[in-house]
């Protein structure tokens, strides 16, 4: 009688033990994402306040920032074999060398949007990236389309068309991020890398370059690294803005649904349209509104139509 009372009561504590733990994992999850997320819409604030420095200069010191923080990172939690690893692999080190060309193009013309008062664009071009997603799985690794992923991808295309044919200029900015950040994604995600060794490799190629950029502004009296106090922070926290938000992301991966995280990623390009708009006092055309209406709606049908393939 009590061996078999005391496996009675064990089994039900053994039970609220496990679905304490996973209420814990997905609240430290769903915290960590969250943060991600809002932490990259904000990222526009931090872009604005830097926008008197030149754009080359914020991009080089970011990636010379992004190595020290990101390398601390992994560091501390003794992760360096897995870059090693990369590296020792000839077919992973040529995919990071193409992954860092995606990278630095989407950080450039990123920043150069923010600090050129195009954050429109720029949220634009993070809300069509998941439908551009969609749309290399399809093109690339053979993914089939389904009826409502189709329509949602000919509604962005439209509404891409529209901003092309009938506002001033083609949506470059827009297009750049997308398909940047779009390839940039296909490439990571055949190959074997975490995303903070990822990250460090993608920026340790590019630290050559972005030091010796700096040098140079430093001997011909153009830099402003070491010019004043909080112009030096400023730029050293380009490494924090890129490192942190990423590492945050990389703990909500792992502990939430795909489905979860695929509502979470609007959240960034929703802060940038409303600071864009209510704070930046960027223009919003009827036209413009027209295409941001017709984006949010083939992502509404391409939300809708994940969660019934997940659910």
């Amino acid at each position: 009688m009590s061996a078999g009372g005391d496996g009675s009561q064990a089994r039900p504590g053994i039970s609220t033990d496990a679905g304490a733990e996973a209420t814990r994992e997905l609240r430290i999850g769903m915290t960590a994402a969250l943060s991600a997320y809002l932490l990259w819409g904000f990222a526009v604030v931090f872009f604005k306040w830097v926008e008197h420095l030149p754009v080359w200069e914020i991009v080089a010191n970011r990636i010379a920032w992004s190595v020290v923080f990101v390398g601390l990172f992994l560091f501390v939690r003794g992760r360096f074999g897995e870059v090693r690893a990369a590296l020792a692999t000839p077919k992973v080190r040529m995919a990071l060398v193409v992954s860092t060309l995606l990278i630095a193009t989407n950080w450039t013309v990123y920043i150069w949007a923010v600090t050129n008062a195009q954050v429109l664009p720029a949220s634009f071009g993070y809300f069509i990236n998941p439908l551009v997603n969609v749309l290399l799985g399809f093109l690339l690794l053979g993914e089939r389309l389904t009826r409502n992923q189709s329509v949602a991808v000919g509604i962005a295309a439209v509404a891409v068309a529209i901003q092309a044919l009938m506002l001033p200029g083609f949506p470059w900015i827009s297009l750049t991020l997308a398909f940047s950040f779009g390839f940039y994604g296909y490439i990571r995600k055949l190959t074997p890398v975490g995303a903070s060794p990822g990250l460090f490799i993608e920026t340790a190629f590019l630290l050559p370059v972005a030091l010796a950029y700096i040098a140079v502004l430093g001997a011909n009296g153009e830099g402003h690294l070491f010019t004043a106090p909080l112009t030096s922070l400023q730029l050293a926290l380009t490494g924090i803005v890129t490192a942190l938000p990423l590492i945050l992301f990389a703990v909500g991966a792992r502990r939430l649904k795909l489905a979860t995280i695929g509502l979470l990623q609007y959240l960034a390009p929703s802060i940038q349209f409303l600071l864009a708009v209510l704070v930046y006092g960027e223009p919003l055309s009827p036209i413009r509104f027209a295409t941001f209406a017709l984006i949010w709606l083939s992502l509404a049908i391409y939300t809708a139509d994940s969660w019934r393939k997940r659910g």
